[in-house]
């Protein structure tokens, strides 16, 4: 069984940075793509950034620029740093790992993590 949990949310003024957590236990990291969705009160939960197997990446155009995705297959973990977060950016953030490249959804998913950006 595959358990993802994140850490590293909290409360934090406009500009400031975070780095986030997502600790992959069950099995190795390496054989999965990763992710990080986040979600704001009432609205869906929307992709932030990913990474692959290869550690390729890609961001989402709002924080393109500002957020950096890794990961360490030594720590099984990755990691997802946010520099010049905004108000924008308060959610609870959800890591998630997919076996299969291309499939469409990820199968595993943590409980989230909490982010307030306040101005």
């Amino acid at each position: 069984q595959v358990q993802l949990v994140e850490s590293g949310g909290g409360s934090v003024q406009a500009g400031d940075s975070l780095t986030l957590s997502c600790a992959v236990s069950g099995r190795t990291v390496s054989v999965y793509d990763m992710a990080w969705f986040r979600q704001a009160p009432g609205k869906e939960r929307e992709f932030v950034a990913a990474i692959n197997r290869n550690s390729g990446t890609s961001f989402s155009d709002s924080v393109k620029g500002r957020f950096t995705i890794s990961r360490d297959n030594a720590r099984n973990t990755v990691y997802l740093q946010m520099n010049g977060l905004k108000p924008e950016d308060t959610a609870v953030y959800y890591c998630a790992a997919k076996r299969v490249p291309l499939a469409p959804k990820y199968d595993y998913w943590g409980q989230g993590t909490q982010v307030t950006v306040s101005s």
